[in-house]
């Protein structure tokens, strides 16, 4: 039952049959015809047999191994190699199906390759995934024919597993490397500017030329009898939170990812920057209750703990409840602290009913509040229009549009920073925006 199960047959065999078909036919008519068909039929029957104990011989072994990351990350492009190994002489026609998960839905994922007798070969592709979660991934499925091309066999090999897709770790470690060695070229994130002296005193040293003078340190100065400099570095073990909008307004989608999806990317990538500068990251997230609540902390165990939070982020379809939000603040909190609120406003009436909470967070701690652009509807409010319903689509996302300017405007005016931005440069301008409050010692 085995030899049935993986024997199949090519194109090739079904051409060959429908041409004696066709000559049997024929050969009704002309019968000098049916002696050539009936050898034609024999030498095919022939064909098959040999082509089956070509392909069938216990001599005749390939292996397909599928190397991946232990974790993948989500919307970001996740390698994936199945190496494939001919372990005998035969020079062989692969056609190798991945078992993918049925989160991608991609049913004609095939590689067909040609492998030379004890030939390696290997074959690279990506996926993008745009939820979180667990995926399994189920066994390659090899095809193989020989030269004759008439019946194939099938192997199938690689072990099935299951894999979680958190958040992007991939662009954690980017941005990491990039913030902290301060020598990225492309837009984002880039060295911010210090203004004053609100660092920690770090040591006394030579001055040396270009050093600012107003740091002479002149008790130093006049021991050494050589001109000595107080040098200083960022203040450390200042509270960062991320508090997360997990409610309805959360489920937009833009380039496959929801609004949270994008929130969560950015809060491990700030969580993760938090701590390498050797500041204390916190993680809050809130629907029409607080969720999960994460001390803010600088531990080793810290960034784990925030990203197996993050992981299990899921949106709710209720309304927020921001009364409820701001009590878990102040519970959790205790001192001044840097918050990033990611969340989203459509409406005016939305934003007057949360403003006062805003208010009230903002003058205990330094509250930078995030929402989306929408930019599907931005190429929609400039585009030309020449009918009636044209113009009332137009005017309609011009007035959402302006909607959002109105609402930033009106947190400016109460001394609430912040950032209105695109779903895709959200984690750009976090960092950004972390960077810059700590260079101007406002945290």
């Amino acid at each position: 039952m085995s030899f049935i199960r993986n024997l199949f047959v090519t194109d090739r065999f079904f051409y060959a049959m429908a041409g004696l078909t066709l000559a049997m036919m024929l050969s009704y008519a002309f019968s000098v015809l049916f002696p050539l068909v009936a050898t034609l039929l024999v030498v095919f029957v022939l064909i098959c047999l040999v082509d089956i104990a070509l392909l069938f011989n216990r001599k005749v072994r390939v292996s397909a191994d599928r190397d991946m990351s232990a974790v993948l990350s989500l919307a970001d492009d996740n390698p994936v190699i199945i190496r494939f190994k001919n372990l005998c002489g035969l020079r062989l026609s692969v056609e190798a199906i991945d078992e993918l998960p049925e989160q991608f839905q991609r049913r004609d994922f095939a590689v067909s390759i040609v492998l030379p007798g004890f030939a390696d070969h290997q074959h690279k592709y990506s996926l993008r995934p745009v939820t979180r979660g667990e995926y399994h991934f189920g066994k390659v499925q090899l095809y193989l024919s020989s030269v004759l091309g008439i019946v194939r066999r099938r192997i199938t090999t690689a072990a099935e597993v299951t894999v979680p897709v958190y958040p992007s770790i991939i662009q954690m470690k980017k941005y990491e490397l990039k913030t902290m060695a301060r020598t990225a070229t492309e837009y984002g994130v880039k060295k911010v500017r210090r203004i004053g002296h609100s660092y920690e005193f770090e040591h006394i040293k030579p001055y040396q030329r270009g050093d600012d003078y107003r740091s002479i340190n002149w008790k130093a100065t006049s021991r050494r009898a050589q001109l000595m400099v107080n040098q200083y570095e960022d203040e450390k073990s200042q509270h960062v939170y991320c508090i997360i909008d997990k409610s309805r307004v959360m489920h937009m989608p833009f380039n496959g990812l929801s609004l949270l999806d994008y929130a969560v990317n950015a809060s491990l990538v700030i969580a993760n920057i938090v701590l390498g500068k050797q500041d204390k990251a916190g993680l809050i997230t809130f629907a029409d209750k607080p969720r999960t609540m994460l001390k803010a902390n600088r531990s080793k165990t810290q960034l784990k703990q925030v990203l197996e939070a993050l992981y299990k982020e899921r949106e709710h379809t209720v309304e927020a409840n921001y009364e409820r939000m701001y009590m878990a603040v102040r519970k959790i909190v205790g001192s001044r602290s840097l918050l990033f609120l990611y969340t989203n406003f459509e409406s005016i009436y939305a934003f007057n009913r949360v403003l006062p909470q805003l208010r009230k967070l903002n003058n205990q701690h330094l509250l930078v509040v995030v929402f989306f652009q929408n930019t599907e509807i931005i190429p929609v409010s400039s585009r030309e229009v020449n009918t009636l319903e044209e113009v009332y689509t137009q005017i309609t996302a011009e007035h959402y549009t302006l909607t959002k300017v109105v609402i930033a405007q009106q947190l400016k005016r109460f001394g609430i920073l912040t950032m209105l931005t695109r779903p895709e440069d959200l984690t750009v301008n976090s960092i950004n925006k972390y960077l810059e409050l700590k260079s101007r010692g406002m945290i």
